[in-house]
């Protein structure tokens, strides 16, 4: 069946309820979402019987960061009550529960839907716990047929993981239409779940979370120290284990633990689970993390406004203040770099600290062994759902094979637990790793068959780790260039954070050459953290120190001309952004023929943050997009303002969608939902565009506005010193944004080159890197990560 969503209905409206139908709307889908109406509100108007809803969507607008795209699209949405609007139901493709976790409640209100809906029409639970198969019984047979579970994480636009939870009599089409369309057009990485408690992500999140603070006090270390351990130092959230408690809600975890305990009476390990005094303290007290302003941590403001940070200390079960731990273990497993170098240091340590993460391990490797086929019928879905749904980097098993299977083996079995029967079979039959690479394919080992097979789905991704190692034709220390096939090349930054310096600069006037003379066409993608934080300041700052300014405006001319190469190659050139996309990364971008972003790329230009000018081509581009075409002056200079306030103030685009709103993106670039197939859409592009007989663009002159439009921009930022909002170097750097952008020196709107444009932009951005609150502004950033602001 060619099934299309076009409307939702989503029944309740609380946190999750308004955040999966805001990233519903953001990804073009029309939402009716309903709620209770108020209290005796029998005889009120519609507006009020709709205050429920209404409120919480409007919260969820408020709420940083955004739960949608762009805010305009909450149009999308439209808000009723369950005893007004229940019938609309009718009209919509997928009805979708978000209501209070009785199953009770949830039954009584799928009898109403079930005699309300249209035959066919999809209907799911977003449940965490509930079984599936108790909230669709008595119901129709077209409704059984066509429900099931599906489960998103929150917040729903951040977290990628979407579990689809089967029913007894689920049809399979129904099943396989929710694994295709999450991942499709919602963005998310899908997960087939069995109908067990828990399911996959929390089954095994909870119990990792509970098996650590249990941890954390039988070895006596500190919850600090515990958290230093167990955060990104394993490549998993920075807020480590009880951080995290905090931020997703004691009484959460505490109900989902409890909740699993009294569910799985079969589940030695999570049988074995101790109670915690201090958890149990903290509940008491409805000290419930940061929505109670109190948990394992707070914060609060001494009379002087300094922010003081506390932290329970769970032998007295008093707060103490925050100290930075001192673990000698966890600098030296830093300095091991990658997570498969890290782990042996950490699990031979002797301290408490590695008798945490020895402990950690064995029943974390114990727990999901077993776990197969319970709740899944392949172990990989157990790395997808920790990956996806509580961002770790690798998931359990990935972890493992960085350890070694015997290793893992004898690290379980020295802490007293049991290996699960298959895993020992997948050795003894020579079979040394769960995943495998063969001929640029991931293969995973499937106990059933008791051979390698690739993982389904990943036909439509292309994975750089995957085939980097054989398709690599050129590098230097800071990028490559590695082969897609079918004539198309990758440029790939490597450098720290994916800065832009002299070894990308260099790599990525190579790559053009190398494509214009032997393939079709070049895309400019990775994927790591962040597509770029921008270009080099370290080095900025060194020439600008030793005053050499002859090497500076030479190294920002090859900035320039590189980014114009970029425009003006013989060949098309696809720029594939997402993350953080800063600076020089959105100029790069800008530059290409075509944007193939993701939806969660945050880009702009903000070297005002450092007392800079965009001077990598951005200044001259956002002009070139103000001032072209054949409109009148007053309408240019409307134009020129909105983009000369996004480089004054530094803006930065909260997603693609934003991006174009703000015209960094154009109608001609495409958004991605799905980060994973960026890579493989953009390489497409490349190709639609060489088969359409691609020309490079012919250099244009575009008509900038003079001195008139100049004074305009100098006025205001005259008010803006005189007001207090700005001060006099601020006033500075956006008077030479102003200069840049309307021609310079010019007496009447005149026609110029690009260059004309890129030597203004290199000499202003020159002469503010001779400022000393400039400098000072660089070296902040540089030492905090931070710009000063003066």
């Amino acid at each position: 069946m060619n099934r299309k969503i076009k409307h939702v209905t989503v029944l309740g409206s609380g946190v999750m309820g308004s955040g999966i139908a805001c990233h519903l709307a953001g990804n073009g889908i029309q939402v009716l979402m309903l709620d209770m109406p108020p209290k005796d509100s029998e005889n009120a108007d519609k507006k009020t019987r709709n205050s429920v809803a209404q409120g919480h969507l409007n919260n969820a607008l408020k709420s940083n960061p955004s739960p949608i795209y762009d805010k305009s699209f909450a149009s999308r949405i439209t808000v009723g009550n369950f005893e007004d609007d229940l019938e609309k139901i009718k009209n919509s493709d997928w009805v979708i529960e978000v209501i209070v976790e009785r199953l009770d409640i949830k039954q009584s209100m799928f009898e109403k839907v079930d005699k309300l809906r249209k035959p066919g029409t999809l209907i799911t639970s977003n449940t965490s716990g509930i079984p599936i198969h108790l909230m669709s019984e008595g119901r129709s047979e077209d409704f059984q047929k066509h429900f099931c579970g599906t489960h998103f994480f929150n917040p729903p636009r951040y977290l990628k993981l979407f579990e689809v939870i089967p029913g007894p009599k689920t049809d399979q089409s129904v099943v396989d239409f929710f694994m295709s369309y999450g991942e499709k057009f919602l963005g998310k990485t899908t997960v087939l779940c069995k109908d067990t408690p828990g399911f996959i992500g929390n089954r095994i999140g909870v119990y990792s979370m509970a098996k650590i603070m249990e941890l954390t006090e039988e070895v006596g270390l500190t919850i600090e120290e515990a958290d230093s351990l167990t955060g990104d130092l394993l490549h998993r959230p920075k807020t480590g284990t009880f951080k995290l408690g905090d931020l997703v809600g004691l009484d959460t975890a505490f109900n989902v633990t409890k909740g699993l305990q009294a569910n799985l009476k079969d589940d030695e390990m999570v049988q074995a689970l101790k109670d915690s005094k201090t958890l149990n303290h903290l509940i008491e007290n409805k000290f419930l993390g940061d929505k109670a302003k109190k948990g394992f941590y707070y914060k609060e403001k001494d009379a002087g406004g300094n922010v003081n940070r506390f932290v329970l200390n769970y032998e007295t079960l008093g707060y103490e203040p925050t100290k930075q731990p001192k673990l000698p273990i966890v600098k030296a497993a830093k300095e091991a770099g990658s997570l498969k170098n890290r782990l042996p240091i950490l699990l031979k340590d002797q301290t408490k600290a590695g008798e945490l993460i020895r402990k950690h391990y064995a029943s974390l490797f114990a727990y999901v062994s077993q776990r197969v086929p319970e709740i899944t019928d392949v172990f990989y879905s157990i790395d997808d759902a920790m990956k996806t749904g509580y961002a770790w980097k690798y998931g359990p098993f990935e972890n493992w094979d960085f350890l070694g299977i015997q290793k893992g083996i004898d690290l379980v079995e020295s802490e007293g637990y049991k290996v699960a029967d298959w895993v020992k079979e997948m050795l003894a039959s020579g079979n040394e790793s769960f995943y495998k690479l063969e001929n640029g394919k991931q293969l995973f080992y499937n106990q059933n068959t008791k051979t390698y097979e690739p993982i389904p789905g990943l036909d439509a991704f292309i994975i750089l780790d995957n085939i980097r190692k054989e398709k690599t034709i050129w590098s230097n220390s800071e990028s490559a260039l590695i082969d897609l096939g079918d004539g198309i090349l990758n440029f790939e930054f490597r450098s720290k954070m994916n800065s832009l310096g002299g070894g990308v600069l260099e790599g990525l006037n190579k790559s053009i050459d190398i494509v214009e003379k032997d393939y079709r066409g070049l895309v400019i993608g990775n994927q790591s953290d962040n597509f770029s934080v921008g270009a080099n300041l370290a080095m900025v700052m060194m020439m600008a120190v030793e005053q050499d300014w002859y090497e500076l405006n030479m190294a920002i001319n090859l900035f320039q001309q590189t980014s114009m190469k970029l425009r003006y190659s013989s060949i098309p050139v696809i720029a594939a952004p997402f993350g953080m996309t800063l600076g020089g990364g959105c100029e790069f971008s800008m530059h290409s023929d075509k944007i193939v972003a993701a939806a969660e790329t945050y880009i702009g230009l903000v070297e005002v943050g450092v007392g800079l000018i965009p001077g990598g081509g951005g200044t001259k581009e956002f002009a070139l997009r103000a001032l072209k075409g054949a409109l009148p002056d007053d309408v240019k200079t409307n134009h020129l303002r909105n983009y000369f306030m996004n480089i004054a103030t530094a803006k930065v685009a909260t997603s693609a969608h934003e991006a174009k709103q703000m015209g960094i993106l154009t109608d001609k670039d495409i958004i991605v939902v799905n980060k994973d197939r960026q890579i493989a859409e953009a390489k497409r592009q490349a190709i639609v565009l060489d088969e359409l007989g691609y020309t490079a663009p012919v250099p244009e002159k575009i008509k900038v506005l003079g001195k008139e439009s100049m004074g305009m921009f100098y006025v205001g930022t005259d008010q803006m010193v005189a007001g207090g909002y700005a001060s006099e170097h601020d006033r500075l750097i956006a008077n030479k944004i102003g200069y840049v952008m309307t021609g310079g020196n010019l007496s009447e709107p005149t026609e110029v080159s690009e260059q004309y444009l890129l030597d203004l932009e290199r000499e202003a951005f020159l002469s503010l890197c001779g400022e000393r609150k400039t400098l000072e502004r660089i070296q902040t950033m540089l030492t905090t990560g931070k710009p000063l602001r003066n």
